[in-house]
């Protein structure tokens, strides 16, 4: 198989469909391409809605066994194809709020023939109204946790080499790490690195895949000629900022730092983080400016990375025997 693309549904199975046509008119010229669509046990009906309104012979539709996040839903379809007769070559992920152009899908399957270095490459992602998303980023460090947190442009200008989320390129070019909407993976990266790891439910994932796939030789390149339309956010919430921050992005983003930099590199990162974020409120109120954050943000950070009792789970795991 030249192509397996992955759609993750959540409770939006109304536009996980419109998501679907989308895809599969971008999948037309390619002949060799199956499609996943995987409900997160979303237990609203998604399921059967699905299954009765995708019928089409290149695309088959599962339920996963529980919502385990972002990435355990992606794995449960990847793993299945991995495992089968025909591997693909390539894995494409698309979020369920993401509509490809025409022409996007078979641009990103272009590029990676070409540039047999390249293991994973992403889209150029743009809201409804034609603004570009940012989705080319440099890796967090514990100095771009400062600069995020502060947002003082004279300390950005001082730390501009560790911002995560610089300007977007003007053209196709090699990046640290692309977000997940609209992301193709060389099936040779997840033979050597795995798959996402499972243990982020939401966010951080595609970071932590981007920087295994660097340090065992690969590069991640954001694809101009690709484009998707993104609406962003739709099965999370996370755009609406009356609610507080989910617990689930401070879990995944200890769980990052913890796993790729260490103990002492997240303490650092912690402390800088909310050293910015009492700088910038200082300023805020001095400014009489109001803050753009999430309710009780840098509250509930401490309260999750300061903490005497030991991190909660980033996610509820069921029990399984050890033959499943």
């Amino acid at each position: 198989m030249k192509l397996l693309a992955v759609i993750l549904n959540y409770k939006t199975p109304d536009m996980t469909l419109e998501a679907l046509d989308a895809l599969l008119r971008a999948l037309a010229p390619i002949a060799d391409a199956r499609v996943a669509v995987v409900d997160n046990d979303s237990r609203d009906g998604s399921f059967e809605k699905l299954r009765r309104r995708a019928v089409c012979g290149r695309v088959q539709v599962l339920a996963s066994d529980y919502n385990g996040g972002f990435a355990y839903g992606n794995n449960f379809a990847i793993e299945r194809a991995l495992a089968g007769d025909d591997p693909p070559e390539y894995v494409y992920l698309l979020n369920s709020d993401a509509f490809p152009a025409p022409g996007c899908v078979e641009a990103l399957v272009d590029f990676l023939d070409a540039h047999p270095e390249a293991g994973i490459a992403g889209s150029y992602v743009h809201g409804p109204d034609a603004v570009p998303h940012k989705t080319a980023f440099r890796f967090h460090s514990i100095w771009s946790e400062l600069e995020t947190s502060l947002g003082v442009g004279l300390v950005s200008k001082l730390l501009s080499r560790w911002i995560v989320a610089p300007p977007l390129p003007a053209g196709t070019c090699p990046v640290d790490w692309l977000a997940g909407a609209s992301m193709m993976i060389r099936r040779r990266v997840l033979e050597d690195v795995g798959l996402l790891d499972d243990g982020f439910f939401m966010y951080y994932e595609e970071t932590d895949l981007c920087l295994r796939a660097r340090r065992a030789g690969w590069t991640s390149w954001y694809v101009t000629e690709s484009s998707v339309t993104h609406i962003g956010a739709a099965s999370t919430g996370l755009k609406d900022r009356n609610r507080p921050t989910p617990p689930f992005w401070f879990a995944s983003r200890r769980r990052f730092f913890l796993k790729n930099h260490g103990r002492a590199a997240l303490w650092a990162a912690n402390v800088l983080y909310v050293l910015g974020a009492s700088l910038r409120r200082v300023r805020d109120f001095v400014q009489r400016r109001e803050t753009d954050d999430f309710p009780r943000h840098l509250r509930d950070f401490i309260r999750f990375n300061f903490r005497w009792r030991p991190v909660p789970e980033a996610h509820y795991r069921p029990l399984r025997s050890p033959s499943d």
